[in-house]
């Protein structure tokens, strides 16, 4: 504990023998205090602490882990979101081409929007492990039940429902992978995105065997099964059944990504996150039980994080309620630098989508 029992919240002149002169442990280099140390410095200085004992146990498997499932993911939100485009047309085909022809797209990102505010809100809320399972589960069974869908509106529900879990898993990879790199690493974050190339790749040999390679009877010796019809005046179901494997075999590779999620990594929750909630043992637990398992050097102790005082903007008394939404967006703007920074980043992000 600090000198005299005292906390870096009740006498900010603590907050550098809290962290340790605020070294970063990779460069030996003075860290930058953060701007939000005048707002919450119990925050800023186990902040510090935790990204350098992130620091001190570096790479290992564990992360090389998190990169190809949390890929996966990535892939996955590139899958699902590509494959309205390709089954949009047969499917309007069987169902008399009643509705709007281009209703699926929408759907799809409707629920995408929905879906990343959802679970960009409720991953403060929750916890990172549970949003990052579940969002992605419910794209894969979404995913499969769309396949079976008896009309053009149902069939709309279920992909702006597969948008939904992908919409929260997109956000979802890049965070629990972010918040265990080493600062050293963090450029990795950019390799996610070859992921989303595989994604569009695999969704494209899915399409091909289902959509187009069973129309090339013609130049073959063996006819392949009509699943797809040539027109809408005569397109029964059982005519057209490609678009719907097409969902099936989607659906189940996700669904089998979403396993192994639970079963090869088994992710504990992420420290930021448990900073934030004052989880400060469950914190060490869960940084020590990596350094041990790499045989990796961890020098954080509860008592340090102990001596750093209280977080108080994280959370409100009441998790569930709309104060806690309000605190988490109101994060967003709580300075004027960070306030621009939001804009612009959502800026960018709607030009992206625009183009």
């Amino acid at each position: 504990m600090a000198t005299d029992e005292k906390r870096v919240d009740e006498d900010p002149g603590l907050f550098e023998r809290a962290v340790g002169n605020v070294e970063d442990s990779a460069t030996g280099e003075a860290v930058e205090i953060l701007a939000l140390q005048d707002l919450d410095p119990a925050l800023n200085a186990k902040m510090h602490l935790v990204n350098n004992a992130i620091d001190e146990i570096g790479w290992t498997n564990y992360h090389w882990k998190l990169f190809v499932l949390n890929g996966f993911g990535y892939a996955v939100d590139s899958l699902v979101l590509l494959l309205q485009s390709n089954i949009a047309i047969p499917a309007f085909k069987e169902f008399g081409q009643v509705g709007y022809d281009n209703a699926q797209t929408i759907a799809t990102y409707v629920g995408m929007l929905v879906g990343a505010l959802f679970w960009g809100m409720s991953a403060d809320i929750i916890g990172r492990r549970w949003a990052f399972n579940i969002s992605l589960f419910i794209s894969a069974v979404a995913t499969i039940v769309s396949g079976a869908a008896p009309n053009w509106a149902s069939l709309g529900f279920f992909t702006a429902m597969v948008g939904f879990g992908a919409g929260g898993n997109l956000i979802l990879d890049t965070t629990v992978f972010l918040e265990y790199l080493p600062s050293n690493k963090q450029w990795a974050l950019t390799f996610l995105a070859c992921w989303w190339g595989i994604g569009q790749a695999v969704t494209g040999f899915i399409c091909w065997g289902f959509l187009v390679l069973s129309r090339w009877d013609s130049h073959m010796d063996v006819v392949p099964p009509q699943w797809n019809c040539e027109s809408a005046d005569n397109c029964p179901r059982d005519a057209n059944q490609g678009w719907r494997y097409v969902m099936y075999t989607s659906g189940a590779l996700v669904f089998v990504m979403s396993i192994a999620r639970v079963t090869v990594v088994r992710l504990q929750e992420t420290p930021k996150y448990r900073l934030g909630t004052g989880e400060d043992a469950e914190l060490v637990e869960t940084l020590h039980s990596i350094a041990k398992r790499y045989n990796r050097r961890c020098t954080l102790t509860l008592e340090k994080l102990e001596a750093c005082g209280t977080v108080k903007t994280a959370h409100s008394e009441k998790r569930y309620s709309l104060q806690e939404t309000f605190i988490h967006l109101s994060g967003l703007f709580v300075t004027m630098k960070i306030g621009i920074s939001t804009a612009l980043i959502w800026l960018s992000w709607t030009l992206i989508g625009l183009a």
